[in-house]
């Protein structure tokens, strides 16, 4: 692609040797009212690029009559939204099949578009969308978010993420909208997949890594969704949330806070919900009270897509799209995303007849001002196509790419039970059996772009090498006899397959069932965005299949690949071995059958819980101690099949030696909590060593247990290592009656061990003195150190 000429420097805000403050101060002098708004605003070309008459995308997903209006939007020519500027260009790569030079013709062709459409010349930033990967035709397909939690990861995670960003960058994409830090309550809720879990602490850690890489790259990551939609009520996609102050405050906003303060996150996106009535896009306690004057944000806020008139057409808060957009600004969303509805024309007129401060608009301009001086869009030396530069030699899905992609599946599979047939033998005859086994697209999350928006192309396959399960299974054991049977769809009722299945499985020495989850959106999956779960049954009538394969005398390996946990009590004991995939993406196959035949060490540990039942209301292992009890309390037992923390693996180790630097320690003080983990066993393996605190007596009810810290140790057989946890007396703070954040004094047990129920060490530590109130200035992780021991 060749490059143009640089720019020349006309305008004082193009003056590199100014501050970034000055140049946008001086920009903001010089603009008219009409341009500072259109600042705060976005355009999504929604088109097919090879098909210019083709219907907008996306808009048979939602299948709602109020976003029909929404969607008008998208028919102004770029041209007119442009009139006085833009502030973000959305999803140029992200909408069709596109190659990268192909895309970054069409970004290039949309740039110049937006210089010349107003006098001032100001770029748009472009945004993507990058969960499991760059979300572009033929990009990598890294795990699911649910996948990264499973390996306990940051390091890995960073490196992860830097990679996408680096990918990003080389196209000329200045934010992506990750890292999703929503925690799971409830594991019917469709977006499941999207999380990293259900404990805060494990969230935070890993939020704030994904952070740190992506923006290390030079793109913005966005914190989503701010804040409190995974608690929706029944799990419902976009449901009220019924939560007090005290749960958000101490479970939901901790990996908000954490990616700020400890990764610097550049953006944060509003959550669709209703928390106790309020939308988050309409709270101003939320986006301006907390995010800003307690935790000192200073980037921007972007609003989920439509979520600025959705305050009108969904929530009913507001009369119309103007007031939606007096009100959004007036909380603190910055721009609007993905095209401007609330925040045009009838916004502009809002202020001009007083109802709306302008000041309010220029602090919102302001703030994305600096992100594009920041990012050099105003520098003289900017070009469209310079910004593109990288297109022409950019491998989207390299084999680096492919490489970290591997390693990070294979360390998020978890072996729930070896049971007496893993590893398999590699001989003999096999049979596999499950709709997942076939479909490569079970190994990808709903915003893979094979899931996400090839489903409307299916002629162009999936744009990038995604081995199935059983070819996986064919080359890692080439002296087996394999034989295939899909058995079931995932979704569906119909049987018609089971007798085959039935038979093959009768025919094998060991069967291989592979059940779970397709990814999709608004109902056209069963895992994803819109596709939540009336219960925690298999999909379908796989749960069914799987009673018939395990009624014969074949032992059967049972791998689930899902994007959220599915009850298993009916199978745990009579499956030969369980293990679980959590959608772990375009190198999932191999990691999978590696697993399965010992080849790679299992070390995937649960980020959520494995239930029981399907029934009742799910729930996560942060109990008070009445939602833990499992005694004469209620006839529904909470105890989880498999708890968090938990992993299998083909070595043994011993967690001993438990060391609490102190007995006492003042409310602003530290103590360290030491153990030694050795390897038993007689291979290799990785062990995740996990550190829990329980406050023993609290002005109101606390977990049963939280973690607190957590180290992954690889370990050689024989060998073993010290893991310390550095415990900061913040690390125990709570909210309080009075709705502060407080250290307390009194009795903290300290828990050491490898799950959430597997905690053979136990402390106790003393803090003493008055009680703290503490803010964001605490410390909010637990420092590690891992060292090697002698035998």
């Amino acid at each position: 692609m060749t490059t143009q000429p640089a720019q020349v420097a006309t305008q004082p805000w193009n003056d590199t040797s100014r501050p970034v403050a000055d140049r946008v101060e001086l920009m903001l002098r010089a603009m008219t009212l009409e341009e500072k708004i259109a600042q705060l605003g976005s355009r999504w070309l929604r088109k097919d690029l090879h098909e210019p008459d083709a219907e907008p995308i996306f808009v048979e997903d939602h299948n709602v009559a109020p976003m029909q209006d929404v969607f008008s939007a998208g028919d102004r020519p770029l041209e007119e939204v442009s009139r006085h500027g833009l502030g973000h260009l959305t999803r140029v790569y992200g909408s069709a099949p596109v190659t990268a030079v192909e895309g970054a013709a069409e970004l290039v062709r949309q740039h110049h578009v937006v210089l010349d459409a107003h006098r001032l010349r100001i770029p748009a930033l472009v945004h993507e969308e990058c969960l499991t990967g760059f979300t572009s035709y033929g990009a990598t397909v890294y795990p699911a978010a649910i996948a990264w939690a499973a390996t306990f990861s940051p390091d890995l995670v960073e490196r992860m993420a830097a990679a996408i960003g680096r990918d990003m960058a080389a196209v000329g994409v200045h934010q992506g909208l990750s890292p999703v830090l929503d925690v799971v309550r409830d594991y019917r809720w469709g977006r499941v997949e999207e999380t990293m879990g259900e404990d805060p602490y494990l969230v935070s850690m890993l939020g704030a890594a994904y952070v740190r890489g992506l923006q290390s790259a030079g793109v913005i990551a966005t914190l989503k969704h701010f804040a409190g939609y995974s608690a929706s009520r029944g799990a419902r996609n976009h449901g009220p949330v019924s939560m007090g102050r005290r749960e958000l405050i101490d479970v939901i906003l901790p990996p908000f806070e954490t990616a700020v303060a400890v990764a610097g996150a550049g953006s944060v996106m509003n959550s669709y919900a209703d928390v106790d009535g309020v939308p988050a896009g309409a709270d101003r306690w939320l986006l301006t009270d907390v995010l800003r004057d307690d935790w000192g944000f200073t980037g921007t806020v972007v609003s989920d897509y439509w979520a600025v008139p959705f305050l009108a057409s969904m929530h009913h808060i507001a009369a119309d799209d103007a007031e939606a957009g007096a009100l959004a600004l007036a909380a603190g969303i910055d721009v609007e995303l993905p095209d401007t509805i609330g925040y045009g024309a009838a916004l502009e007129a809002l202020v001009r007849a007083g109802k709306v401060p302008e000041e309010l608009v220029d602090r919102a301009a302001r703030r994305l001002l600096t992100q594009k001086v920041s990012l050099g869009l105003l520098d003289p030396s900017w070009t469209p196509e310079g910004s593109v530069a990288g297109a022409d030699t950019v491998a989207l899905d390299s084999a680096a790419n492919r490489a970290l992609a591997r390693e990070i599946a294979e360390r998020s599979i978890v072996l729930l039970d070896p049971g007496s047939a893993l590893p398999l033998a590699g001989t003999g005859r096999v049979a596999v059996v499950g709709p997942c086994a076939a479909e490569p697209r079970t190994f990808m999350g709903c915003y893979a772009f094979p899931n996400h928006v090839l489903p409307r192309h299916p002629g162009l396959g999936l744009g990038v090498d995604v081995p199935t399960a059983v070819d996986a299974l064919r080359a890692e054991l080439p002296g087996a006899d394999i034989a295939y049977e899909p058995g079931c769809e995932i979704q569906g009722d119909d049987r018609s397959g089971f007798a085959a299945a039935v038979a093959a499985a009768r025919a094998a020495d060991v069967c291989v069932a592979f059940v779970g989850d397709l990814a999709g959106l608004f109902a056209h999956g069963t895992s994803g965005e819109g596709c939540d779960a009336p219960d925690l049954r298999l999909p379908g009538v796989q749960a069914d299949l799987l009673a018939e394969l395990l009624a014969t005398r074949t032992p059967v390996v049972v791998v689930v690949v899902s994007g959220r946990p599915y009850a298993l009590g009916e199978v745990h004991g009579r499956a030969a071995a369980l293990v679980q995939a959590f959608m772990p993406g375009e190198e999932g196959g191999a990691a999978i059958a590696g697993v399965l035949s010992g080849r790679v060490q299992p070390s995937g540990k649960l980020p959520v819980q494995i239930p029981r039942d399907p029934g009742g209301q799910p729930g996560t292992y942060l109990q008070p101690p009445l939602g833990a009890d499992s005694t004469d309390i209620s006839s529904l037992d909470p105890t989880p099949l498999f708890p968090f923390g938990h992993g299998r693996s083909y070595t043994s180790f011993v967690v001993s030696d438990l060391r609490v630097s102190a007995a006492e320690v003042a409310t602003d003080g530290e103590f360290t909590v030491s153990a030694r983990v050795r390897n038993t066993g007689d291979r290799s393996g990785a062990e995740v060593v996990q550190l829990y605190l329980h406050d023993v007596v609290a002005q109101v009810v606390r977990p049963v247990k939280q973690l607190a810290g957590f180290a992954r140790v690889e370990l050689a057989p024989g060998a073993a290592a010290d893991v310390t946890f550095a415990v900061h007396a913040d690390r125990t703070a709570f909210t309080g009656r009075d709705l502060r954040r407080i250290v307390e004094a009194g009795d903290v047990d300290v828990l050491v061990g490898t799950s959430a129920e597997d905690l053979p060490l136990r402390g106790t530590v003393r803090l003493a003195g008055p009680t703290r109130v503490v803010g964001h200035d605490r410390r909010l992780d637990t420092p590690v150190a891992v060292a090697p021991t002698g035998p």
